[in-house]
C-alpha cells in the first residue's frame, strides 16, 4: 500500500493573499468564457456535447480551483489571508449570481434540451445526463430568467446584497473570539482539568478565569457550576456575543422575502423546499406541528421531574426557588439528572475517551466497514494550512494500483483563534469524469474543535464529542466514496433535507456496545468502558429525549417562521417567545441568540427542519439494515454502493428504496422516540 502513487496530487495550502484573489479572478474569468462559447451557438446547433457538458465542466473547474481558496476564511492563523479569502468569496458568490441570471446562456439550454427530445437523442442520454439537463435548467426559472429585463437586474442586485450579508454574518461568526471571567469561587462544580485549561489572570487583585465561547470552554459551565447566577451570566453572554450579526439577519431576511416574491413564490420558505424532498413549506409546518405535539407531553412530564431536582439542590444549598425552570437550568440539571438515576459521571466517561485513542479508532471502524484504508502524509510529503491538520491519502483496501485510490481526507481537530468554531466537513473538491476520460478525485476536510490536553490529562472527549466525530466522519465518507459522472450531483449534492440522514445513522454505532468498548481506552489504565459503564451509557440516551427535541424544534420553527412571515418582527423577542413556548425553559434577560444561529445563513434558510426529518430516514435504514449486525463489512458495501456511491445523481427515494429494499417509512423513528425512551423513569 504504502508504494502506491495517488493518480492525482493533492492540493498546494501555500497561497499569498494576492494568490488568492488573482487565481480567483482568473478563474472565474475562464469560466465565463465557455458560458460566453455556448451563449453565442445557433439555436440548431445546442444539443448536450456543446452546452451542457462543456457548462458542467467549467462549473467542476471553478470549484476545484476556488472552494480551498475561499476555505482559507474558515481555519488560516493569518488575518490577511482569511479576509482575501472572504473577498474571493464573494466575487465566487457575485460571478454566481451574475451567471446564473445570463438569459443568454438559458436560452441555449432551452434550446438544448427542445433539440434533444425533437432529435429523439433524449432516451440515448443516461439517467445521469437527463438528470444534468433536467436540473440545469430548472436552475434557469428559479433563477428568474423568465423576468423582464429590467426585473432581472433588480433581482441580480437584491441577491448579491442578500450574499454579502450572508457572508458578513458568517465572517463575524467565525471570528468572535470574546470570553466571560469567573473567579474560582463562581467556577465551584465545573471539573478541575477544565479550570486547568482555562486563561487565569489577576484582576483587582483576585484571580479570575477567562472562559470562552468556544464549546470545550462554556459547555461545562452550563453542564456543571453549582451556582444558577454562574450560569446565568454565561448563558446570556453567549447568547448575547454576535448582536453585530442582528441586522445583518433583518437585512437577509428582507432580501429573501422581496427575492422570492418578485420570482413568484408565496414565500421563500415555499421557493427553497421547492427542490427537497418535503416540497413545500407547508409540508415542513405540518411535519414539526405534528412532531411537538407528540413531543410536549414527554417534555413536560421531563421538566416537572428535572423542575424537583432543582428544587431539591436549592434547598441542599440553601438557594432561593422560584419555581421556574429557565434555560441555563436544562443542561446542568439534565446531567444531575442522568448521575442521580442512572449513576453516570460524564466526567467519569470522558476519561475514556482520549482523542489520541478515539480518533484512530474510529477512522479504523469506518475503514473495515466500507472497506478503504487511510494512509497519513507525513513530514516532508505533508501539504496543509496548519501544523497540527492531518493529511490523508484515501485508498480501497485491497488496492493495486492508481484505480483503487478514492481521494483526500484532511482532519483539522483543534480549536485555535479565528478557526470556525463548530464541528463541520467541506467537500472541497468534487470527484468526476474529466472530458479526457480520467477521473478527478475529490478532497474532504473536516474541521473540529476537542478539548486540547491540559497540565493534567491528555485530550479527552466527552461522548457526545465521540458521537459527533462519528457523525462528520460520515460526511467526509460520503464526499469519498460518492462516484458519479458529474460534479454537480457529487457525495453531499443530495437535497438538504436527506443530506444529514447518512451521518445521523451512523451516529447509533456510538450506542453498540461493542463499538463503544473497542473505541474506549482509560487514559491511565488503557480499560475499555466496563460493561456496567455502557450500559448506563446507552439507557442515558433517551433520558430527557422530549426536551432535546423539542430545543430542535424552537430552532426549526424559528426558522421556517422568519422565512414563512410577510413582514419584518422583533427576531429578538420571537426568538426568546418561541424557545420558552416550544423549549418549555424561561429565559432571563432576552438577548439576540439569533445572532449566533448561523445555518440560518450557511445553507440551512428554511432547512432547518431537515436536521429532525432526516431522522426518520437515519432511523429506518439503521432499523431495517444495520442493527443486526452493525460492523459487518457486507452491510457497509451495500450502504456504499447504494446510498453513498450515486450521490445525487438519482431522487433520494430512490436510493432508499434500493437500501432498504422497499419505501422509507417512519416507524422505526418513532419506536425510537417514543417507544424505547424510559418514560418510566420520568
Amino acid at each position: 500500500m504504502a508504494l502506491l502513487t495517488p493518480p492525482q496530487a493533492p492540493t498546494s495550502w501555500n497561497h499569498t493573499p494576492e494568490d488568492v484573489l488573482s487565481v480567483t479572478k482568473q478563474a472565474l474569468a475562464q469560466n465565463k468564457a465557455v458560458s460566453d462559447r455556448v451563449a453565442a451557438l445557433p439555436e440548431a446547433e445546442c444539443n448536450f456535447e456543446t452546452v451542457f457538458l462543456p457548462l458542467a465542466n467549467a462549473e467542476a473547474e471553478v470549484q476545484i480551483i476556488c472552494e480551498p481558496l475561499a476555505f482559507y476564511q474558515n481555519v488560516s492563523t493569518s488575518k490577511e489571508l482569511r479576509d482575501a479569502s472572504n473577498q474571493a468569496e464573494v466575487l465566487q458568490r457575485d460571478f454566481d449570481v451574475e451567471e446564473s441570471m445570463r438569459l443568454d446562456v438559458f436560452k441555449a439550454k432551452a434550446a438544448a434540451e427542445k433539440n434533444l427530445r425533437a432529435s429523439g437523442t433524449w432516451e440515448k442520454l443516461s439517467e445521469e445526463q437527463q438528470r444534468l439537463v433536467e436540473k440545469m435548467v430548472l436552475d434557469g426559472k428559479r433563477a428568474g430568467l423568465a423576468l423582464p429585463e429590467k426585473e432581472r437586474e433588480k433581482l441580480m442586485k437584491l441577491k448579491k446584497e442578500l450574499s454579502q450579508a450572508c457572508l458578513d454574518f458568517s465572517k463575524n461568526f467565525n471570528e468572535e473570539n470574546g470570553y466571560i471571567s469567573f473567579t474560582l469561587e463562581e467556577l465551584d462544580g465545573v471539573p478541575a482539568d477544565v479550570i486547568s485549561g482555562y486563561t487565569k489572570r489577576t484582576e483587582d487583585s483576585g484571580d479570575v478565569y477567562d472562559v470562552t465561547f468556544k464549546t470545550p470552554d462554556i459547555m461545562p459551565v452550563f453542564k456543571f457550576a453549582h451556582n444558577p447566577v454562574t450560569r446565568r451570566r454565561a448563558q446570556e453572554a453567549h447568547e448575547d456575543r454576535l448582536k453585530v450579526n442582528v441586522p445583518l439577519l433583518e437585512k437577509a431576511l428582507d432580501l429573501r422575502r422581496r427575492i422570492a416574491d418578485m420570482l413568484g413564490y408565496d414565500t421563500w420558505a415555499d421557493y427553497i423546499t421547492e427542490v427537497k424532498m418535503i416540497k413545500s413549506g407547508k409540508n415542513a409546518k405540518d411535519f414539526l406541528d405534528d412532531l411537538e405535539a407528540k413531543l410536549r407531553p414527554v417534555g413536560e412530564k421531563e421538566r416537572e421531574i428535572l423542575l424537583r431536582l432543582k428544587k431539591e439542590e436549592h434547598k441542599e444549598r440553601g438557594l432561593p426557588f422560584d419555581g421556574e425552570f429557565y434555560i441555563w437550568d436544562y443542561r446542568y440539571y439534565d446531567r444531575v439528572y442522568v448521575e442521580k438515576t442512572l449513576s453516570l459521571d460524564e466526567s467519569v466517561v470522558k476519561e475514556y475517551f482520549p482523542v489520541s485513542v478515539v480518533v484512530p479508532t474510529i477512522l479504523n471502524i469506518y475503514q473495515d466497514l466500507l472497506g478503504v484504508k487511510f494512509v497519513e502524509i507525513k513530514d516532508d510529503a505533508k501539504d496543509v494550512w496548519h501544523p497540527e491538520v492531518q493529511q490523508f491519502a484515501v485508498w480501497d483496501k485491497d488496492a493495486k494500483d492508481g484505480s483503487g485510490f478514492v481521494g483526500y481526507c484532511y482532519l483539522d481537530l483543534f480549536p485555535r483563534e479565528a478557526k470556525y468554531s463548530h464541528a463541520a466537513v467541506w467537500g472541497l473538491l468534487p470527484g468526476y469524469d474529466l472530458p479526457s476520460g480520467k477521473r478527478h478525485y475529490p478532497l474532504t476536510a473536516m474541521v473540529a474543535n476537542l478539548a486540547k490536553p491540559t497540565p493534567d490529562r491528555p485530550a479527552l472527549m466527552r461522548h457526545d464529542d465521540v458521537t459527533t466525530f462519528f457523525h462528520e466522519m460520515g460526511h467526509v465518507f460520503h464526499g469519498l466514496l460518492s462516484r458519479t459522472k458529474y460534479a454537480r450531483f457529487h457525495g453531499t449534492a443530495v437535497a438538504r433535507d436527506f443530506v444529514e440522514a447518512p451521518s445521523q445513522m451512523l451516529e447509533n454505532w456510538c450506542w453498540e456496545p461493542k463499538v463503544l468498548e473497542k473505541m474506549s481506552s482509560h487514559y491511565k489504565t488503557q480499560e475499555p468502558l466496563s460493561s456496567e459503564l455502557i450500559d448506563k451509557l446507552i439507557k442515558s440516551r433517551y433520558v430527557n429525549v422530549g426536551l432535546f427535541y423539542l430545543r430542535q424544534l424552537f430552532f426549526a420553527k424559528f426558522d421556517l417562521k422568519v422565512h414563512v412571515d410577510k413582514e419584518a418582527a422583533n427576531y429578538t423577542k420571537l426568538w426568546n417567545d418561541l424557545r420558552e413556548s416550544i423549549s418549555l425553559v424561561k429565559g432571563g434577560k432576552a438577548q439576540p441568540g439569533q445572532g449566533t444561529f448561523g445555518h440560518i445563513v450557511g445553507g440551512y434558510d428554511a432547512g432547518y427542519y431537515g436536521y429532525t426529518y432526516s431522522l426518520v430516514f437515519a432511523a429506518d435504514m439503521y432499523a431495517t439494515v444495520f442493527k443486526k449486525d452493525p460492523l459487518d463489512p457486507s452491510l457497509g458495501k451495500l450502504y456504499r454502493d447504494k446510498i453513498l456511491l450515486v450521490g445525487g445523481s438519482r431522487e433520494e427515494t430512490e436510493s432508499l428504496e434500493d437500501f432498504l429494499g422497499r419505501p422509507p417509512n417512519s416507524d422505526a423513528f418513532l419506536k425510537e422516540m417514543f417507544g424505547q425512551a424510559p418514560v418510566a423513569n420520568l
